[in-house]
């Protein structure tokens, strides 16, 4: 091979290499700006925790957070006395990121009828302040 053959084959390695770093970075910024919008809507969800029932003591999701579920998640559930965590009279807003139904209920130990929150459902303001909860 002369110098002259050397020299266009490197040459055309070069564009080669060039138009492929350009074509990834494209993709790479192409794919970065699909994910961002996702990202922000996970961002605006003020329960950032997935598979548990979030309780505000504000109203339409503020205040102080705090977040239940069921241990081991997804078995038979469990009912979960709020007084016992600090939490009695407090809830005025839920949020449930759990994929099952959770339920309010105006007494402890989940007796009464259930005021059920679906999954992904956000309730603000509770109608009335729950003492205990069912979750899964």
């Amino acid at each position: 091979m002369n110098w002259h053959a050397f020299r266009q084959q490197t040459g055309s390695f070069k564009r080669s290499a060039l138009l492929g770093l350009g074509a990834a970075m494209t993709l790479g910024l192409s794919a970065a700006a699909v994910l961002l919008p996702a990202e922000a809507a996970a961002e605006d969800n003020p329960c950032p925790f997935s598979g548990v029932l979030c309780l505000f003591d504000g109203p339409d999701f503020t205040g102080e957070v705090w977040n239940v579920m069921a241990w081991p998640p997804g078995g038979a559930g469990t009912c979960v006395n709020l007084p016992e965590h600090g939490w009695e009279d407090r809830a005025v807003s839920a949020i449930n990121n759990g994929p099952y139904t959770a339920s309010l209920f105006l007494n402890e130990d989940c007796v009464g009828g259930p005021y059920p929150i679906g999954p992904g459902e956000w309730v603000s303001p509770l109608s009335f302040a729950p003492k205990s909860v069912w979750v899964y």
